[in-house]
């Protein structure tokens, strides 16, 4: 008997120890260590548009075209290593005026690393970021959403924040072939501060990038405007 209580505190432990980790590593909302962003409390009708990944050939052309036919500005979390391949497409991206925010260079899941690989992921995005011309402030986004420990005690050594997110369409099965849900989505979700996260660089991300004229048109008509992350911030 005292054997089976034993074996079966040890897997109460274990249980309790992966569901504790679980949550932490998936939490929009908590980290250990330094600040993370979700949304902007403000109670000013503005929104931040996000795109992740890339920059790619298939879509930065016409994200750009629509963001600049609407007169948005827009923050851009690119990956080191699509950067590196695409250097003129960051370099594009730059010139338009949007925000190049950091997505580290390999785009894999930053929890279980060593602090080693992680300042090199960031680092050496960052460089990237800055080969492109772009001066502005580099904010962070994890890959995947994804931090435990070392990730968050690591940006806040560096004065970086956590870039997350509030909304999130193209993640829900239910949305992400449709654009006219996405868009549905965006404005019945959005609110004052809100950071919407967005994936188009792809080819299964054609949905998503047809709503993005949706998702400005619709947010202007209820009163929103566009910032960047860096100027959400500002706003609180």
């Amino acid at each position: 008997m005292r054997r089976v209580a034993i074996i079966s505190g040890i897997c109460a432990v274990i249980v309790l120890f992966v569901s504790v980790t679980w949550k932490l590593a998936n939490s929009r909302t908590f980290q250990l260590f330094g600040e993370i962003v979700p949304r902007v409390e403000t109670s000013q009708r503005v929104v931040a548009l996000t795109f992740d990944d890339g920059p790619t050939p298939e879509a930065v052309d016409q994200v750009l075209s629509i963001l600049r036919e609407r007169k948005v500005k827009a923050t851009f979390f690119l990956i080191g290593g699509a950067l590196e391949e695409h250097p003129e497409l960051g370099r594009r991206i730059a010139q338009e005026g949007h925000e190049l925010g950091n997505h580290s260079y390999s785009h894999d899941r930053m929890i279980f690393k060593t602090p080693s690989f992680i300042r090199e992921e960031i680092e050496r995005t960052d460089q990237l970021i800055r080969n492109t011309g772009y001066q502005g402030p580099i904010q962070f986004r994890p890959p995947y959403g994804k931090k435990l420990v070392l990730l968050p005690y690591y940006l806040s050594k560096t004065h970086r924040k956590s870039i997350m997110w509030d909304i999130e369409p193209d993640s829900n099965p239910d949305l992400a072939k449709d654009a006219n849900k996405i868009v549905a989505h965006v404005l019945s979700q959005a609110r004052p501060g809100s950071i919407i996260i967005l994936h188009v660089m792809y080819k299964s991300g054609a949905p998503s990038l047809n709503a993005v004229p949706g998702i400005i048109d619709g947010l202007r008509q209820r009163g929103y405007e566009f910032k960047t992350v860096s100027e959400l911030l500002v706003t609180q």
